[in-house]
């Protein structure tokens, strides 16, 4: 009989859960994806029913263990201590955030019990690994390698916000630890904020928005000088002190304080919404480059103090592929691993296996070059009967094939002739990153492809750039990056033989002009600083997404395609054919294929090819 570990993050944001079956991953997700909130941070029941329902639990009884991913109490205790420490400034914010916490926090034990209860019978053993220690154990536990040195760096668990660890067989120690308020997680939130982007959402964009920034603007290096002699005292061992002066999120309501901010660097927090001014762009690029700075300073201590070769990564901070890509290309560590789910969504998959190495004491088996993950394909799955129910609901024309090449070569034909389409395959992604089975893809050839993926289909910034997906025996003809990455948490240059010249002044025109300047022959997926953020498909890993772009490539000679996310913005990724097909009729995406079916918004009976199929879309 199968033991049952189930894992549990809530009430931060990004709330989710995850099952182990005798230590094996059988299934993980967010609950944003079911209740449509994005970030949602309440508990996660229907992600709990979900994981529940793969592993065949009909009762809690069956559990051995629920694990948490934080401890409660050590949480609280930094909230109090630090309330005393800066008293009596942010009296405003503990007056607000007792009440929740006393009714609710401290009573964490209780208030699982009692959601649990609403979904199945049954009283099991309740588990707190702290928060990093949840980090750590998802980032080593999946990975392919027997030993790793181990980094988590985030905003603020309990007390941890970055911890440097080593991992050996099923055993994890914790080395070195930095504490709160002095964070790099929440330094790069608060220039986020003050940049005008949403906290916990928009430091992807930060971090989009930093290339537009010159390195040669006097300005930047100004920016670098202040943060590093104002702002962070950082230290060789890559260890931060923040000038809490400057910062308000201890104790306060805000990230920072704005006019000490403005009286430093001269520039008053951007307007949200409004177009981003050279300043911001060199502000972004500034604090990259500090961050940046920071996570190789953090990695170097670790190698020095575990001597192992290779690097696993957690946290929320592990997010920022540019800073993974220069940690990569160092040469610090022969290899890194990075947990696809790095933030807190992903502490529900560590807290359950935590609990299987460390407090069940199993032993852990690796498949030396695999790592345990399955492409992060642990969500939900549909099937046809499914696909045709939403097209009899909707009155939807499609068409359903019973050879599945034909599908990718119409599939590759519609892409190669400019159309967008919805891509939705398989188990749902585990993570923030949609890597082939809840995607939209097009043509990076298509220099238009990157504007209208951003104005008419995401409705988000226009600066904000799209990711390839390669296939992995073809990487290096198209990036300069010598392995797979198979979860888009590396950035890698564009080779140099792919790239276009650059027009004389190019730093100083403006964003738009710069963003549109056919930068080589993959536009669509080149930054402006020549870099991509990659995902690598691997055949067995996904074979059919894999097979749709080796199609197209032997149709164009090109083996990637652009992948974004199936969602606009403002909402999670789509899980359910019904929410795919909703967006897909909401925007101005030209098609969507959904398992073996092909959607097109109109009837369309002059097809290319009739043979083993209908012979106009529709349902008869």
């Amino acid at each position: 009989m199968s033991q049952y570990i189930l894992g549990i993050s809530a009430y931060y944001h990004d709330s989710a859960a995850a099952i182990l079956a005798d230590g094996k991953i059988l299934a993980a997700a967010h609950e944003e994806r079911f209740s449509r909130k994005k970030h949602d941070a309440s508990f996660p029941a229907r992600a709990v029913e979900y994981v529940l329902g793969e592993a065949s639990v009909s009762s809690l009884d069956q559990l051995q263990a629920v694990a948490f991913y934080d401890k409660p109490f050590l949480k609280f205790e930094r909230l109090l201590e630090t309330y005393h420490a800066f008293a009596p400034r942010g009296l405003q914010s503990f007056i607000a955030a007792m009440p929740l916490w006393i009714k609710e926090k401290l009573f964490m034990r209780r208030l699982i019990r009692d959601e649990l209860a609403k979904i199945l019978p049954g009283k099991p053993e309740l588990l707190f690994p702290e928060h990093h220690l949840s980090h750590a154990a998802s980032a080593f536990f999946p990975s392919p390698f027997e030993e790793a040195a181990i980094l988590t760096v985030d905003g603020v668990g309990e007390w941890a916000t970055t911890t440097i660890g080593h991992g050996k067989d099923k055993g994890i120690k914790i080395l070195r630890q930095l504490d709160f308020p002095h964070s790099v997680g929440l330094l790069y939130s608060a220039v986020t904020y003050y940049c005008g982007f949403k906290v916990n959402s928009g430091e992807y964009k930060l971090m989009g928005l930093a290339p537009y920034g010159s390195e040669r603007d006097p300005q930047t290096a100004e920016f670098k000088r202040k943060i590093l002699d104002t702002l962070v005292d950082l230290r060789e061992d890559g260890s931060i002190l923040l000038n809490m002066d400057y910062f308000d999120f201890a104790t306060g309501l805000r990230m920072c304080n704005e006019p000490l901010w403005l009286d430093l660097f001269g520039i008053p927090k951007r307007k949200p919404e409004s177009e981003p001014a050279r300043e911001y762009m060199n502000m972004a690029l500034a604090f990259q480059e500090v961050t940046e700075q920071i996570v190789l300073g953090l990695a170097k201590t670790a190698r020095e103090l575990t001597g192992c070769s290779r690097l696993v990564l957690a946290g929320g901070v592990s997010l920022n592929c540019v800073a993974n890509g220069k940690l990569l290309r160092s040469g610090l560590f022969e290899d890194i691993w990075i947990q696809p789910a790095s933030g807190d969504a992903g502490g529900a998959l560590g807290a359950a296996l935590s609990a299987w190495h460390i407090w069940n004491g199993a032993e852990r088996s690796v498949d030396s070059g695999r790592d345990a993950m399955q492409g992060a394909y642990l969500g939900p799955e549909f099937g046809i009967d499914d696909v045709r129910r939403i097209a009899r609901k909707y009155d939807a024309p499609f068409r359903e094939y019973s050879n599945f090449d034909l599908l990718c070569k119409d599939t590759a034909d519609l892409l190669s002739g400019g159309n967008v389409v919805g891509w939705f395959q398989g188990r749902m992604e585990y993570g923030p990153r949609a890597l082939g089975n809840r995607s939209i893809l097009g043509d990076p050839r298509n220099p238009e492809m990157q504007k209208k993926l951003n104005l008419k289909i995401k409705y988000r910034e226009g600066f904000r750039p799209f990711a390839p997906s390669v296939l992995e025996e073809r990487i290096g003809d198209y990036f300069d990056i010598d392995r797979p990455s198979p979860y888009m948490l590396l950035v890698a240059p564009v080779r140099e033989a792919r790239r276009s010249a650059l027009p004389e002044g190019y730093e100083n025109l403006s964003m738009w002009d710069r963003l549109y300047h056919l930068r080589s022959d993959i536009p669509a997926v080149t930054h402006v600083d020549f870099s991509a953020r990659i995902q690598s498909v691997n055949a067995d890993t996904n074979p059919r997404y894999w097979k749709l772009i080796e199609t197209f490539r032997e149709k164009t000679g090109y083996g990637v395609i652009v992948n974004t996310s199936f969602n606009v913005r403002g909402e999670p990724i789509v899980c359910t054919p019904e929410q795919a097909y909703q967006c897909f009729m909401r925007t101005e995406m030209d098609y969507l294929v959904i398992g073996d079916c092909l959607f097109a918004k109109e009837a369309q009976p002059a097809w290319t090819r009739t043979d083993n199929w209908q012979d106009e879309f529709g349902l008869d």
